[in-house]
């Protein structure tokens, strides 16, 4: 994950970090030329699905489905094609579950590794609250029920691609179900240690499944609130197709530019 100013700034990034690791037992498909090539490449016409709501009916904010919309309207403008459509796996109600468990068991991991660090068990004094809590959970939980979630998350990984592979390009969505929320709202609380965790599945209902397909995708302010903060779109491609996603930011980023924006806020 990186945050940048520009597309060019990503592009540049990924030709800096990309590439195997020794010992890596994934490797992702070597670009076809370098990252910065692609930003203000010709684009073909492309097949774009777009999802504005939650599949699930969690509430989506208005100002975000319309910035899916608004800029829908922009990628037809500039040639492509778009239709309602999304990866039939994006309604499966099991995936949270799937996601939570492997999430609980990396942090049980992370809190033996802090313990072997500091050389003395780790407590909940050394931990934030939401952590201290998912890494109990998952302590209480199996070998074999980890396994069960590593296997359905492959799985998930394959419905989720499927859309792709028959004939989509790209999905927009917005980025997050919720306009920006302010300082603090994840603020722990110790007598309700797993709030942060149900705060963030609300808002994190368009992101979440491609941390665990791997897939690239990418957010673009596009859009702004009323009070003139601003509001992300997410543009999902297939995996490995990184080189497609920046010459699609590209082309918007040049159709709609933000590097000069300034929320209203600190102006």
């Amino acid at each position: 994950l990186a945050v940048t100013h520009t597309v060019a700034d990503t592009a540049a990034l990924l030709d800096a970090v990309h590439g195997a690791g020794i010992g890596d037992g994934v490797v992702a498909p070597p670009p076809r030329r370098p990252y910065v090539e692609e930003v203000g490449a010709n684009v073909e016409r492309l097949r774009i699905g777009v999802l504005d709501h939650d599949p699930h009916g969690v509430h989506v904010d208005t100002e975000c489905r319309d910035a899916a919309r608004a800029t829908a309207k922009l990628l037809e403008s500039l040639g492509h094609h778009v239709e309602e459509s999304y990866p039939a796996a994006m309604a499966d109600a099991s995936f949270s579950p799937r996601f939570g468990a492997m999430w609980a068991t990396i942090q049980a991991v992370n809190r033996d590794s802090l313990s072997a660090l500091l050389g003395r068990p780790a407590t909940s004094a050394d931990i934030e609250a939401v952590n201290w809590e998912q890494a109990e959970r998952a302590s209480k939980a199996s070998a074999l029920d980890y396994a069960k979630s590593v296997a359905a998350a492959a799985m998930f990984r394959r419905a989720l691609a499927q859309w792709w592979h028959d004939g989509f390009d790209l999905l927009l969505t917005p980025t997050l179900a919720r306009i920006p929320f302010p300082v603090g709202s994840f603020v722990n609380d110790p007598s309700d240690p797993l709030k942060p965790s149900r705060l963030a599945s609300e808002w994190v209902r368009f992101t979440a499944q491609f941390n665990m397909s791997g897939q690239p995708a990418i957010s673009l302010p596009l859009a702004r609130t009323a009070s003139g903060l601003p509001v992300g779109v997410q543009l999902v491609a297939a995996y490995g197709r990184e080189d497609l996603l920046l010459r699609v930011a590209s082309q918007l980023e040049m159709a709609s530019p933000w590097k000069s924006f300034t929320p209203t806020a600190l102006d």
